[in-house]
């Protein structure tokens, strides 16, 4: 019985500094230590030097991300990457560094507001930042590509949607806020007889052009339209795609967006939906993270799986089936009710 207090004691003491391992990544980033490792610079005096850092701070950072899985050795024998720090290098094929700056910059500054949003409601973003999200995104330099390539990074389960749908009976596909074209690219590049449209924000439509041409190719399998999701989406579709859209809106507004793509939906037509799903048992707790961190960056909400039937019932669609993904990420496909 003795032991018990200690034990939680170091349970909520293991909880309270998550935060300083996430920002201790974030800083290897920042100074970009990873590639400077990957080019062949090990020792801790030579990495001072290369990222413009005080030695002594950078050694107990390299000790820290050491014990964290992140790099290897040691300040006597030089440091190396795991399979983790690769990852962050800037030229790795599934670089996470954007992803590891946006969280450890924007969205690090929104969770900040965490205790004023329970209190009041609204986005921990609008408090820290004073703007939305979306406008930050749309009226900072820079901001909407970052936000893409971040987002592009945690998108390792959207290979995972070919094996649980059959894109074979499709001729097009609709993919709606399609960000930078990623998730159309890998359903276009694995079947070569669809058509696709990336539908999204006018001012995100270059970023996703631009990925397309480089991934696809310009060869007129894809087209891409600005426009507002909550007016209409492009009609006729065999299959619309809507990737982690749902949780940055409310039930009315989810409703409305619903109706827009049900209006667009040929009867023998799907709408795949890609989101997380809460387990309301807490047995899976990365749904729940995402939850409070979607009311923290953008006022919005991961649902139970009733909760999406609710959105998708009261727009005249509904749920056919749900696959389970990489990342506690599913894939619910609906169709006209």
């Amino acid at each position: 019985m003795a032991t018990e207090p200690a034990a939680a004691a170091r349970r909520v003491i293991d909880i309270i500094t998550g935060t300083w391992q996430a920002q201790a990544l974030y800083a290897a980033v920042a100074i970009s230590l990873p590639d400077h490792i990957a080019a062949g610079h090990t020792g801790t005096a030579e990495l001072a030097d290369r990222s413009g850092t005080d030695r002594d701070a950078l050694t107990r950072l390299l000790r820290l991300l050491t014990a964290m899985g992140v790099c290897t050795g040691s300040e006597e024998a030089g440091y190396g990457l795991t399979e983790v720090g690769e990852l962050l290098r800037g030229e790795h094929p599934h670089a996470m560094g954007d992803m590891v700056r946006l969280y450890g910059e924007e969205f690090h500054r929104a969770w900040g507001s965490v205790a004023d949003v329970v209190r009041t409601g609204g986005s921990g973003f609008e408090h820290a930042h004073g703007r939305s999200l979306h406008e930050h995104l749309r009226d900072v330099p820079g901001a909407g590509a970052k936000f893409q390539r971040a987002m592009n990074a945690g998108n390792v389960f959207f290979p995972g949607v070919l094996d649980a749908f059959d894109f074979g009976r499709c001729r097009r596909v609709v993919d709606v806020a399609g960000g930078s074209g990623m998730l159309l690219s890998v359903v276009l590049q694995a079947h070569p007889q669809l058509h696709g449209t990336l539908f999204e924000r006018p001012f995100m439509v270059p970023v996703a052009r631009e990925y397309l041409d480089k991934t696809v190719g310009d060869d007129g399998r894809y087209e891409t339209v600005g426009g507002d999701l909550f007016e209409r989406v492009p009609q006729g579709a065999d299959a619309y795609l809507l990737s982690r859209v749902l949780q940055d809106w409310d039930d009315e507004r989810c409703v409305r967006l619903l109706a827009n793509i049900r209006a667009a939906l040929p009867p023998e037509g799907r709408l795949l939906i890609l989101e997380r799903v809460i387990d309301t048992s807490g047995a899976t707790i990365l749904p729940l993270l995402w939850d409070l961190h979607l009311l923290m960056a953008a006022g919005g909400r991961e649902r139970t799986l009733d909760g999406y039937r609710s959105v998708l019932t009261a727009a005249g669609l509904r749920l056919e089936s749900v696959h389970s993904l990489a990342l506690e990420t599913s894939l619910l496909i609906a169709a006209r009710a």
